[in-house]
C-alpha cells in the first residue's frame, strides 16, 4: 500500500530552533530518507516553499478565484511530504514515527486511494 505523510511544522517552533541543531536534524533527516528510499519504502520526497508563495484556487460558478497563500486557518503549515510504500497503516505510522518533524508540528499519515481502480470503474 502507498501512503503520503504529510508534513505539518508549526513555524514558531521551529524558528525557535538554532541554526545549527536545524542543519543538523535536516542531514539526519535526508540520510535516513535516502536510505528509505534505496530499500524500496520512500517513493518521492519533497520539501514545500513556504506558504507566502502559496495561491489557492476555487472555481465557484463557474468563476475563478485566486487568493494569495493557502486558505486554511492554522498555526501549523504543510512544509513538505513523502510518499512511502507500507505493508499497512501501522508500518506507515512506524515509518513516519522515525522522522523528526513530528516535535515541530505533526505528520498527518493518509493512505492513497487507488486511482486506477477509480477509472477502470468509471470505463
Amino acid at each position: 500500500m502507498k501512503f503520503l505523510l504529510l508534513i505539518h511544522i508549526d513555524p514558531a517552533l521551529l524558528e525557535a530552533l538554532p541554526q545549527p541543531a536545524y542543519d543538523t536534524q535536516m542531514r539526519e533527516c535526508l540520510r535516513h530518507a535516502d536510505a528509505l528510499q534505496a530499500q524500496g519504502t520512500v517513493l518521492m520526497s519533497q520539501k514545500l516553499q513556504p506558504p507566502a508563495t502559496a495561491r489557492t484556487l476555487r472555481i465557484r460558478d463557474g468563476q475563478p478565484r485566486i487568493t494569495d497563500g493557502p486558505f486554511a486557518e492554522t498555526r501549523e503549515i504543510l512544509a513538505g511530504f513523502n510518499l512511502i510504500e507500507a505493508a499497512d497503516a501501522e508500518e506507515a505510522m512506524r515509518i513516519a514515527a522515525q522522522f523528526p518533524w513530528a516535535a515541530y508540528g505533526s505528520i498527518e499519515v493518509r493512505a492513497v486511494d487507488d486511482l486506477q481502480a477509480e477509472r477502470m470503474r468509471l470505463g
